[in-house]
């Protein structure tokens, strides 16, 4: 099957750099008509500089802004957004400390980017999509939501978790309107500075044995990554609902 996207409309959000920005070319290249938000402004440039994507920077922990610019999309496409991609997260450049030392800020952040606003997104999109009899929604978590994180941040690990519970719960909810929901988790892949923070930090041994312990014996892509959204997003995947995809080689 050749898998389109023409007459479709996508969001994604984290569309500045790494899996978003990988996530969202891919669908533009595929004939969507893709929206993106990232709070880095040129980033986001870049990634819509291929064309075929609209972006707009938009902080989601507000949810105000948040659920503004989804009905921004259905007005100017005059339709629902057919595929909603809750990429944005990670850590906020934080870095492992005692529990005892986290901030309620530090806390709060992680929730807010990584869960938080794949809440207001959906209950924001919902509406038009349960009208139109369909829809479909891919999350973002990681193995981190799956198992302990190898970040060591709490709060991340939390978040992810909650993703995964957030994306099983609207699976059972939606599911009755023809609506999908499901998350891809992908493994450690070197996507920003944040993970490549995180590989030096292992230093030789480490990543050797990082990446010794992955059944294919290297990392992933982001590329990887978006096609596992694009699956779920697919008409393959039309029957496949509240499922958790790990994208990582084989821990």
């Amino acid at each position: 099957m050749n898998i389109r996207f023409d007459g479709k409309t996508v969001a994604v959000t984290g569309a500045g750099r790494g899996f978003g920005r990988c996530i969202a070319q891919t669908f533009a290249h595929l004939g969507a008509r893709v929206f993106a938000t990232d709070i880095m402004a040129d980033e986001l440039a870049e990634t819509s500089a291929q064309g075929g994507i609209t972006p707009k920077v938009v902080d989601l922990r507000d949810r105000a802004a948040g659920a503004a610019w989804i009905r921004q999309i259905e007005t100017q496409t005059g339709s629902p957004i057919h595929v909603l991609v809750n990429n944005a997260g990670g850590v906020a450049g934080q870095e492992h400390k005692p529990l005892e030392e986290v901030s309620d800020e530090d806390w709060n952040v992680l929730f807010d980017i990584n869960v938080n606003a794949a809440f207001t997104l959906c209950r924001a999109a919902a509406p038009a999509m349960k009208r139109a009899g369909g829809g479909r929604i891919v999350n973002t978590s990681s193995g981190a939501g799956l198992q302990p994180s190898l970040t060591g941040i709490q709060a991340y690990c939390a978040a992810k978790h909650a993703v995964v519970g957030l994306t099983r719960q609207l699976a059972h909810e939606f599911g009755p309107h023809n609506i999908t929901v499901n998350s891809v988790a992908p493994g450690f892949i070197r996507t920003n500075a944040a993970t490549e923070r995180q590989w030096e930090s292992y230093g030789a041994d480490g990543q050797k044995a990082l990446v010794d312990r992955i059944a294919m014996k290297r990392l992933g892509t982001a590329q990887d990554i978006a096609n596992a959204v694009v699956f779920f997003a697919s008409d393959l995947a039309g029957f496949i609902n509240g499922q958790i995809l790990q994208v990582d080689g084989g821990r």
